[in-house]
């Protein structure tokens, strides 16, 4: 059984201090009028506020410097199908990487305060076999535009570090891509703004999406959700279980200043 790695003084002060299960603050963020885009204007609310902060330190995947991935009962990798009753709509291929210095990622053994990285690589559309996550079969679903990504718990843990490719958003989208991240009850959003017209993030167009927490997977959960031509599909990656005193930026009000 994974033990869950020590948190530090170090780690934990990169998350901002407040009540780890979020309550007394409004955690509401509103859209942009006539969009699904999350509205991040102006700071009427906690929930706004701490989603204007997750989007301002948003970074790219290229940036990051991981070491080795963590290796679980199915190996390095987790690959599932995002799915509803009615089918398949896009592969997940998932994985968790500790720090760059590290060439063996074993939570038991892990330094104190070691940061773990959730990768996801999404491909909206791709093939009906749940554990390639992608392969080369007849294409599950005609997916002519995927707008969200998302998890379906809180991101225990979460230090405030998460983001995605801007290589890939730029191959799928073009120059207007604009992916913006935000906060909903704990856990992180990523909207893929692509506007009304030309080039959305379709079937085949892998986007790789990352977040960041002092906690280790406790093993793959269906937490995790797509957006596609309207229709929500779900499915399993690797997820981290609640800690006493263990906080989520996602649930932290941004100190003034």
């Amino acid at each position: 059984m994974i033990r869950f790695a020590a948190v530090s003084a170090l780690a934990v002060s990169l998350v901002l201090a407040a009540c780890s299960d979020g309550a007394g603050h409004d955690d509401e963020t509103n859209t942009v009028e006539g969009s699904d885009v999350p509205d991040l204007q102006g700071a009427e609310t906690d929930g706004k506020r701490i989603s204007q902060a997750v989007d301002r330190g948003k970074g790219d995947f290229a940036d990051l410097g991981l070491g080795a991935k963590i290796v679980g009962p199915q190996g390095p990798e987790v690959k599932d199908a995002l799915s509803n009753a009615s089918g398949n709509y896009a592969d997940i291929t998932s994985y968790v990487a500790c720090p760059s210095a590290m060439d063996k990622c074993d939570p038991a053994s892990a330094p104190e305060g070691t940061i773990f990285t959730y990768v996801h690589i999404v491909y909206p559309g791709e093939d009906m076999d749940p554990t390639t996550g992608s392969g080369d079969g007849a294409d599950s679903s005609d997916v002519e535009r995927a707008t969200e990504f998302r998890m379906t718990s809180p991101a225990h843990g979460f230090t405030g570090g998460a983001g995605y490719s801007k290589a890939e958003a730029m191959a799928a989208i073009g120059a207007k891509a604009n992916i913006v991240m935000s906060c909903d009850n704990g856990a992180l959003v990523w909207t893929i703004n692509a506007g009304d017209g030309g080039d959305q993030w379709q079937s085949g167009e892998p986007l790789t999406f990352y977040w960041q927490s002092v906690l280790p997977p406790a093993g793959p959960a269906s937490a995790y959700r797509i957006e596609v031509d309207g229709t929500a599909a779900s499915g399993k990656g690797p997820f981290p279980a609640a800690a006493d005193g263990v906080q989520n930026a996602c649930l932290s009000t941004p100190a003034d200043g």
